[in-house]
């Protein structure tokens, strides 16, 4: 214990000389940091989307905007009514801020002419005229955003040199030689399989693995061993779990709300489909819309736990209706914000009480669409054919309307209790399949909330029945306006937009995601997949590509993907297989003075970015290296906590309202929401939950015991190392080691053993993807 005392005295020593550094930075002058170059492409002075467009809508669309009940016929919204002439003037001249009326009104002195009118409160400030000022003066450009241009497929450039191995490469390397940046060195085969290995499959390759492919000398040995990992179950496993996060997936939820207990359904559903490489457009379709398309199987209908298991709220209907309908309609907020995050990166939901004040999204488009959602319910189904599922479901009913009868008697009206007992066994006898697994779906059908007397409520479903909303004035549910027909969004709308009546609507909205917003939904998906191999997206934004997201960082290389992935039939596994053979991402994590000096935040990807291991990676990778991974796929969650528990984490239980502890110290994200990426902390937390944790000291002890029976320390360091690095320790490593063990004798040879093990799961080494 001596010993292990030494090793944790020099890991505090190491622990006190990073708190000087990290004093010591932040001690240095501001101009003594680096410049940070932006890479993104030059703009304006004054840029539209960012400066002037939230103007217009804040201060000008009330009266002027998309909405119908606008004052007059010029609308700031369009272009075209911006600049074209009534009466020989127009509203705004390029260049000529003299001659425009929307300058002369804002700034003249006359009160009965001057905009906003000063009783609507939305007086100008003097910035936001000069910005206005600015922007005419510079031509008025009305950049339409890079997010809603289609996609001209981009030729691919000629560049020098045999760095490349495929496009991806080249469209890095035109930036890098721009910059005057060189690109970092390739890695070693055993940091590129273990590197690759935990990307596609969340685990680490074995020892035997390692070694195979060391000495592979195809000359398509990288190939091979990715298209054995894309072909592996466990590639289904690491990145449906990717989906989850954005599809808030939870297996529980609170008591009072209908039962999640069969959610486990999507989440196999979702790791199936990964597996089988679906085609994305038909993975998507499934999600939203799979009860209302033809020929959809049995085994896709849980596909609809996307929308089946949104977050619901309580509706206590002693209330008044006001109320009631205020918490229905942060339902259909929450699942427009998931949808509309999810397949298009756009923040749909911040139109909810005004048009949007940064994207072309008006109120009149989140109402559209929240009529689908109102006309969408949730819902189990059983898993069978249709008829048999309507009985099922009726009879459940039934069970249900006796078991309310039960709860109204009393506990000494015996025999009225057994009659209703009775009944609903005679039910569940007589009807056959009745406990067959139910999915979580949708299915249309709309809702009202209607007053039951003073201050109650009733909630009224119209099973078939679609409907269109009204809109909420300033998102009040109790205050309305005109009538939306259900649409999409205008914006990604060519000419009038798509209507959504057929049904909900939600079949209409998914085939508008791959038709009118096709560009944009793969650039969404194909930023997701890049942000998961690289730690950063080409935009970091990964669910905001609108005015107020980051820009892409490669513009040309994020369409290029784009467009590929829809000419290769949406494959996401054709997707990453082309990213992790290039060049680009084989290279080297170890920074260089070139890179670091002009762009130490690596925007031009002139090298790999060090990360670190997700939870469910980490503790996966313990049960691994120590050869106690349960590999069984699929079936109802499991407890976390459970000592005994050895299956891959993805199959623990995750709850809504109760996430576990350990999940949520390393940075697990809340099913409560779609979340667009893992935000990582490192907090002390951590480091005990490796230093004390009965999981963690589990795994060293089971492994200490399988090292014991090695014949010399040598042969036990060289085992920890081939099994936690995939690597054979060094001469210094080995002698620390052996010192360390050079105390494992007699009953305390296994303890020292584990005390070993457990130090070298907790170094970076293991705990980072280099």
């Amino acid at each position: 214990m001596d010993d292990l005392n030494s090793w944790r005295g020099v890991t505090g020593r190491m622990r006190n000389f990073w708190f000087d550094i990290a004093c010591w930075v932040i001690a240095i002058p501001l101009g003594a940091l680096p410049v940070v170059r932006s890479f993104a492409a030059e703009p304006h002075d004054v840029d539209f989307r960012r400066d002037i467009r939230p103007i217009l809508s804040d201060k000008c669309f009330q009266c002027h905007g998309p909405d119908g009940d606008r004052e007059s016929e010029l609308r700031l919204d369009l272009e075209q009514s911006v600049k074209e002439l009534r009466d020989g003037v127009a509203a705004v001249v390029p260049h000529q801020v003299e001659q425009s009326l929307l300058y002369q009104r804002i700034t003249t002195n006359d009160d009965s002419e001057r905009m906003p009118p000063s009783e609507s409160g939305k007086s100008l400030t003097p910035r936001e005229i000069e910005l206005l000022r600015t922007w005419i003066e510079e031509g008025a450009p009305w950049a339409g955003h890079w997010a809603f241009e289609e996609i001209v497929p981009p030729s691919v450039p000629r560049i020098d040199g045999d760095w490349a191995r495929n496009a991806i490469d080249v469209f890095v390397q035109q930036r890098l030689t721009a910059a005057g940046v060189p690109p970092s060195s390739e890695v070693d085969r055993r940091t590129f399989i273990r590197r690759v290995s935990f990307d596609l499959s969340g685990l680490p390759p074995s020892p035997e693995e390692v070694e195979q492919f060391v000495n592979d000398s195809h000359p398509l040995a990288a190939e091979r061993l990715v298209d054995r990992l894309l072909g592996s179950p466990t590639f289904g496993e690491r990145w449906g779990r990717v989906w989850l996060d954005l599809a808030r997936y939870t297996d529980t939820t609170a008591e009072w709300l209908n039962s999640t207990g069969q959610a486990w359904l999507y989440r196999d559903w979702v790791i199936r489909a990964v597996n089988d490489d679906m085609p994305y457009d038909r993975f998507v379709q499934l999600q939203l819309a799979a009860d209302s398309l033809p020929d959809v199987e049995l085994e896709d209908l849980p596909a609809l736990g996307f929308l089946g298991l949104s977050p619901t709220y309580w509706k206590e209907l002693r209330l008044a209706p006001d109320v009631i309908k205020q918490v229905v309609a942060d339902e259909w907020d929450e699942r427009i914000d998931a949808v509309s995050r999810t397949f298009l990166g756009l923040t749909v939901s911040c139109a909810r009480c005004h048009d949007h004040k940064f994207d072309p999204i008006s109120s009149q488009d989140y109402y559209a669409l929240a009529g689908v959602f109102a006309s969408s319910q949730l819902g189990d189904r059983p898993l069978l054919p249709q008829d048999e599922a309507a009985r099922v479901m009726q009879a459940r009913e039934s069970v249900r309307e006796i078991e309310e009868q039960l709860g109204k008697l009393k506990t000494d009206e015996t025999e009225p209790r057994q009659g209703l007992e009775q009944q609903i066994a005679d039910i569940r006898n007589s009807t056959p399949h009745y406990d067959a697994v139910s999915a979580h779906v949708m299915v249309d059908s709309s809702i009202y909330v209607e007053a039951d007397g003073p201050d109650l409520t009733k909630l009224e479903y119209r099973p078939g029945e679609a409907r269109d909303l009204p809109m909420f004035v300033r998102g009040n549910p109790s205050n309305t306006g005109k009538v939306i027909e259900r649409h999409f969004l205008s914006v990604l709308s060519k000419d009038e937009p798509r209507k959504l009546n057929n049904g909900s609507g939600r079949r209409d909205l998914v085939e508008a995601l791959f038709t009118e917003a096709r560009d944009l939904t793969a650039r969404v998906i194909v930023n997701r997949v890049w942000e998961q191999h690289f730690g950063q997206g080409l935009v970091r934004t990964p669910s905001d590509f609108g005015s107020q997201g980051d820009p892409p960082s490669h513009p040309e290389l994020l369409d290029y993907l784009a467009n590929e992935l829809i000419r290769h039939g949406w494959s996401l596994k054709w997707l990453h297989r082309e990213i992790v053979l290039s060049a680009t991402y084989r290279q080297s994590s170890l920074s260089h003075p070139e890179g670091k000096t002009v762009d130490p935040e690596n925007r031009l990807l002139w090298r790999m970015n060090r990360r670190r291991l997700e939870v469910e990676m980490l503790r996966d990778a313990m049960l691994a290296v120590t050869g106690h991974l349960d590999r069984q796929q699929g079936g109802s969650a499991y407890d976390l906590d459970g000592p005994s528990q050895q299956r891959r984490t993805v199959y623990g239980q995750i709850h809504r309202h109760d996430l576990n502890r350990v999940l949520r110290l390393f940075d697990f994200p809340e099913s409560t929401s779609h979340s667009p990426h893992r935000i990582h902390t490192t907090t002390p937390l951590q480091q005990l939950f490796v230093l004390n944790a009965p999981f963690v000291q589990q795994q060293a002890d089971s492994f200490a015991a399988q090292l014991a029976v090695e014949s010399s320390d040598q042969a036990r360091i060289e085992m920890c190392y081939h099994r936690l690095f995939g690597r054979t320790p060094d001469a210094t490593e080995l002698e620390a080691g052996r010192e360390f063990l050079s105390s494992a004798h007699g009953e305390h040879a296994t303890t020292v053993l584990a005390d070993y093990v457990h130090a070298l799961l907790g170094l970076n080494e293991f705990l980072y993807i280099d």
